[in-house]
């Protein structure tokens, strides 16, 4: 059992004595700037070339001036590359809900802290599911806001046309708050009035994760009132989650294609593979998934009007074992990406809901609005937390 905590003496900064969040505190991903702390990134070579930053990140600035408190920094996945959260160099942080499973990553350590009850919420960053994924895994609310949303300065870029930064709370209360904090709104009063389910995807996940989904579902709909089945991707599930790694594997690539040809660091042989995969990617590939991308978003649009929310499973089945081989790791993977491609994709915000079990494991259903609709997704959130 790992410390959700980066090595070394924990940092600790003290918000203002008042504002909504006083009295509260915060972990913070560390790939996110905390002024005077060397921002590890997950990799002990990423500080060769990431200077300590000079200020805080416009998201940790806001929260402190809001009256939260920073208790620690959170291990992540190397450079935001993982969604499992083993870490070859930092550890597996404890997933307290099940301790033999692996807590989700990239976002690791944060969801770890808010679950262990060390802090009452937590920053994560989510590029490919690295909110979303620990949220389900770990039995917390989590959010990826609508890409742009989140002001993302100071804080370290995998994929910016996917990257977002969202958070983490036990309690809807908690969450909600942090998000009028971080959004400058209130929550609007009305719910949204029309719920689509996402058929394809509650297809694709386990029978037993279908199966204890379907009480909360039942809530959902008869919280919000007209439910529809829905297919939400025409052109397959796998289809989108391509495009999206095509996508996602083609930033990644560029952006961190300066720091392996200045330090060549240590790095773990799945995230190198990872890297090496989108340095091999053509243009032709990059331009079919571009084109997919814009079917995607246009569906999403189509879908998504005002007054309506989607919901599928977060992941297809709860955390796996910790310490598996790549070889069985890897199929997991591109089955999680397959519920979770749509985020980058399209840009549109999502919110994972927990309250249901698999054998003790939990898994979480997730609400997914048009773009710009977060706070009504909070609404829900609160709604069904209450």
């Amino acid at each position: 059992m790992t410390d959700p905590f980066v090595p070394g003496p924990r940092t600790q900064v003290a918000g203002i004595a008042s504002g909504p969040l006083a009295g509260m505190t915060f972990a913070v991903k560390d790939l996110i700037d905390v002024a005077g702390v060397p921002t590890g990134g997950g990799n002990p070579d990423w500080p060769r070339v990431y200077p300590t930053p000079a200020r805080h990140a416009w998201v940790v600035q806001t929260l402190l001036d809001a009256g939260a408190s920073i208790v620690g920094k959170t291990v992540t996945d190397e450079v935001s590359l993982g969604i499992l959260g083993e870490n070859a160099f930092d550890g597996t942080p404890l997933n307290p809900a099940v301790p033999d499973r692996v807590p989700g990553g990239s976002s690791s350590g944060s969801a770890s802290a808010v679950a262990s009850g060390l802090c009452d919420f937590a920053l994560g960053t989510d590029s490919g599911g690295s909110v979303r994924v620990p949220s389900s895994f770990c039995g917390l609310y989590g959010i990826r806001p609508t890409h742009g949303r989140i002001d993302f300065s100071g804080i370290t870029v995998q994929s910016p046309s996917a990257d977002t930064c969202g958070w983490f709370a036990r309690d809807a209360a908690t969450f909600a708050k942090v998000g009028e904090t971080l959004f400058g709104m209130k929550m609007p009063d009305a719910l949204p009035t029309t719920l689509l389910v996402a058929t394809d995807a509650f297809g694709f996940a386990d029978d037993d994760v279908q199966q204890a989904l379907m009480p909360m579902l039942d809530r959902l709909a008869a919280l919000i009132g007209t439910r529809t089945d829905v297919t939400m991707a025409p052109q397959g599930l796998s289809v989108w989650q391509r495009a999206q790694r095509v996508l996602q594997s083609s930033e990644s690539w560029k952006t961190f294609e300066p720091w392996l040809d200045t330090c060549n660091p240590r790095m773990a042989f799945n995230v190198a593979r990872g890297l090496i995969i989108g340095s091999m990617l053509t243009d032709a590939e990059r331009n079919a998934a571009t084109l997919m991308r814009i079917e995607a978003r246009a569906r999403m649009k189509s879908l998504l009007p005002p007054g309506t929310v989607l919901c599928l499973p977060t992941t297809p089945f709860p955390a796996p074992l910790k310490g598996l081989s790549l070889r069985t790791l890897n199929p997991l993977r591109e089955r999680i990406s397959c519920l979770t491609s749509h985020g980058g994709l399209t840009g549109v915000p999502q919110v994972n809901l927990p309250g249901a079990t698999v054998a003790g494991a939990p898994v979480g259903l997730s609400i997914v609005g048009g773009r710009g609709t977060d706070l009504a997704l909070l609404r829900i959130a609160l709604a069904m937390g209450g």
